[in-house]
C-alpha cells in the first residue's frame, strides 16, 4: 500500500513517524478530539504508530501541501467470510487541517481512500462517524456513503486507564 496521488500541489502518502505529531495535533483540534487526545504524551501514539507501519493490511496516510501536513485517514482492509469471503476496507480518523476545510480536500482523501480499496480487491468500503457529527454525515452521504447499519461500541478502557466495563 503505498500508492501516491498528486492533484495541484496536494500528494496523499504514508505516514512517517516525524508526521505523527501533527497527524495527532489534527486529532485533537476538534470538540470531541479535545476530549480523548494528549498531543502533549506522544508515547501511545508512536507505539500505535510502529503496529500501524507493521501491518501490511493498515495504512496511515497523510495529505501534504507545500511539505505541510494538511490531512489525514487511516485506512483498513478486513478479509471476512460474508460478502463471499469479501475484503472489506474500513475508513477511519479521517482529519482535515482547519486551514484546509471547505477546500475539496476531504473529497480527495476520500477519493483516493475508495481507489486504493479498489486496487486491493476490497468488495465494499465502510466508515463510522459520531453520531454527533452531522456535517460530516451530510459530507459522506455526498460522496455516495449510505446511513445503512447502527453501529454500538463499548469502551473497555476508559481515558484514566481504568477498566470501562464490567459485569
Amino acid at each position: 500500500m503505498d500508492s501516491q496521488v498528486a492533484e495541484t500541489d496536494v500528494a496523499i502518502r504514508p505516514a512517517r513517524r516525524d508526521d505523527v505529531a501533527a497527524v495527532v495535533a489534527m486529532l485533537a483540534d476538534d470538540e470531541l478530539g479535545a476530549q480523548r487526545e494528549a498531543p502533549d504524551r506522544p508515547e501511545p501514539y508512536l507505539r500505535a504508530f510502529e503496529a500501524i507501519e507493521a501491518d501490511p493490511h493498515q495504512l496511515l496516510v497523510v495529505a501534504e501541501r507545500a511539505g505541510v501536513i494538511v490531512g489525514t485517514l487511516q485506512l483498513t482492509l478486513i478479509p471476512g467470510l460474508s460478502h463471499q469471503g469479501g475484503w472489506r476496507a474500513q475508513v477511519e480518523g479521517v482529519r482535515v487541517h482547519a486551514t484546509e476545510r471547505g477546500t475539496g480536500l476531504g473529497r480527495l482523501m476520500i477519493d483516493w481512500a475508495v481507489q486504493e480499496a479498489r486496487g486491493h480487491g476490497a468488495r465494499m468500503i465502510q466508515l463510522t462517524t459520531d453520531a454527533s457529527r452531522t456535517r460530516a454525515h451530510r459530507f459522506y452521504e455526498q460522496l455516495g456513503f449510505r446511513p445503512t447499519h447502527v453501529g454500538f461500541k463499548l469502551p473497555l478502557v476508559g481515558s484514566d486507564g481504568e477498566e470501562g466495563f464490567s459485569r
